[in-house]
């Protein structure tokens, strides 16, 4: 099989490991960096494509495969819905998920004129609405960090979530086609005070998990129609606060992550419907009455 990655680095160890299991197995991985797309878009297509990128001109480029036919993995209209912090947190919410209460705001301007008069409760979160590398995530306590970035984001839209107590780490959940990885890890937005993980130095696995909190990273694919993707939960003993999901993260040291990655992408492959016949070619007398009897 032709499996095709829509990245501009297809050396990212999860994606490289991967590769290596599925051109040992005799299959092909092809690279198209959707900085540089085929020219004309009309070649012959992969049997499946795996979406790792999430610009503008990724998602463009999936989404002409999809037209045409091809399986993505995530489908381009699934990883552009959680890219939208807005949206994500709206289907969330109505899909019954515990996701953290969301405002959405045109600019941190706004934000500082609702906290001024009450209408907006401190401490509180603020990202950027869009997601993205180098985006805005900070913590704000106080009016004084809410107008500083009102000054270095002026024309950001944003979102904001009330800053919810924790230990000062957060649960990140990845999921590869319904097989579940996790790890803890220090949040941006911890106090200083927050110093080792909670309940000490050893690894947290898919066996440290509680239950609920494993079937609730995989009813966020469900919902957001996702298979490979992230999930991050405060951590402590508490009910489970989604605060963010992703689409294709890194899943960086997971045993296990690249065969699965592998494995879903031959299933997806496998599971593509069969391409129809195109029309007919020859002389005009073969289109002529009683062709298809001849």
């Amino acid at each position: 099989m032709r499996i095709g990655l829509i990245t501009s680095a297809p050396d990212h160890p999860l994606l490289a490991a991967a590769g290596a299991l599925l051109t040992a197995r005799g299959h092909r991985i092809e690279a198209l960096d959707p900085a540089d797309p085929p020219a004309d878009g009309t070649g012959p297509l992969a049997d499946v494509y795996l979406l790792k990128a999430r610009t503008p001109a990724a998602l463009a480029l999936a989404r002409s495969l999809e037209e045409r036919g091809a399986p993505v993995v995530n489908p381009a209209a699934a990883t552009e819905l959680v890219q939208d912090r807005t949206a994500m947190a709206d289907l969330a919410r109505r899909s019954g998920l515990p996701f953290a209460p969301t405002r959405t705001a045109d600019r941190p301007a706004a934000l500082l004129a609702q906290a001024g008069t009450g209408d907006l409760a401190l401490p509180l979160v603020v990202k950027s609405r869009h997601s993205r590398r180098h985006d805005l995530v900070a913590r704000v306590d106080d009016l004084d960090r809410l107008r500083t970035l009102a000054k270095r984001w002026p024309g950001e839209p944003v979102i904001a979530q009330p800053y919810l107590p924790s230990t000062g780490w957060d649960q990140k959940l990845w999921v590869v086609a319904g097989r579940l990885f996790c790890t803890r890890r220090r949040s941006e937005l911890a106090d200083a005070g927050h110093t080792g993980p909670p309940h000490g130095p050893d690894g947290f696995t898919p066996g440290d998990l509680p239950a609920e909190r494993a079937e609730l990273a995989l009813r966020v694919g469900e919902v957001f129609g996702l298979d490979v993707y992230g999930v991050d939960l405060l951590d402590g003993p508490d009910e489970p606060v989604v605060v963010d999901v992703n689409a294709f993260p890194g899943i960086r040291g997971q045993a296990g992550a690249p065969e699965a990655l592998a494995a879903l992408a031959l299933r997806a492959a496998a599971a593509r419907p069969p391409a129809l016949p195109g029309p007919r070619t020859g002389t005009p007398a073969d289109a002529g009455p009683g062709a298809a009897a001849r």
